[in-house]
């Protein structure tokens, strides 16, 4: 399946208007992943829409990202970046963010949202697709009744699943709530990951918890998805594979509503 811009809702919110928010904090937490937390003027974007950023180390390069947390008033944000393979901005947001930048935010857009009346909700996150799904997770702690809800986390290796920590204590946390780890693979590689080495917590997934993947194929186990709504976010191959098993396997296209990077 190719994913079709106005399907994905690529859709700014009235005209442009620009935002400032300042770094406060940097969290390596991967060779190829950082958590950057920001706090500024108040963004009026919806949970699970991305935003458009410009950093000073790139000031005329516009990167896309995904705020991991729901808008707040007092102005606070959070992006989960990967390093793309090859890719100039991405990489250095991950290796040269610092506190104290000032980044300029515009145009949010999407349309991952969950409906008021879901009783069953679906999230599936490849990689960092995690950012908007954990903002809906936490905009849904808001509702007297949310609704019943899996989130399946997809990453290559254990050690991939950089949230581990966060989406357990979610999982403990939340009786509604329940957690799905999926690897490729069950072993880490050979090389070592010093960041992952640093930031190695006792909070996390057991061995025995993790689903082997890969993802699209962890979630079709548990279709056909007739009556729950199903929110797909990660890169565009992930994303692509999950939605077409689905339909395949005799969920609802209109089930579905997904977003790729």
């Amino acid at each position: 399946m190719t994913l079709d811009p106005d399907q994905t809702g690529e859709i700014p919110l009235g005209p442009v208007t620009e935002w400032t928010a300042t770094v406060v904090g940097v969290h390596r937490l991967r060779e190829d992943t950082t958590v950057v937390r920001l706090i500024g003027e108040f963004v009026p974007f919806a949970p699970g829409q991305s935003v458009e950023v410009r950093t000073p180390q790139h000031p005329n390069m516009v990167r896309r990202l995904y705020s991991a947390l729901p808008p707040s008033l007092d102005g606070k944000l959070e992006f989960h970046v990967r390093a793309v393979p090859g890719g100039w901005c991405s990489g250095s947001l991950v290796t040269d963010t610092r506190a104290g930048d000032e980044w300029r935010i515009t145009a949010p857009a999407g349309w991952l949202a969950v409906h008021e009346a879901a009783a069953e909700l679906i999230l599936v996150a490849d990689g960092v697709g995690l950012a908007p799904l954990r903002a809906l997770l936490l905009d849904l702690t808001r509702r007297p009744h949310p609704p019943r809800t899996h989130l399946f986390v997809g990453a290559r290796y254990p050690r991939d699943l950089y949230a581990a920590d966060m989406l357990a204590l979610l999982g403990n946390e939340l009786p509604w709530l329940t957690i799905v780890p999926v690897v490729d693979s069950d072993t880490d590689p050979a090389h070592p990951d010093p960041w992952y080495d640093q930031c190695r917590v006792d909070i996390g997934f057991h061995p025995e918890e993790l689903v082997p993947g890969p993802l699209a194929a962890a979630v079709s186990r548990f279709a056909p998805l007739s009556h729950q709504q199903i929110l797909v976010c990660g890169g565009t191959t992930a994303v692509e594979t999950t939605v077409d098993i689905l339909v395949d396997t005799g969920t609802p296209l209109e089930n579905i509503r997904y977003e790729a990077f």
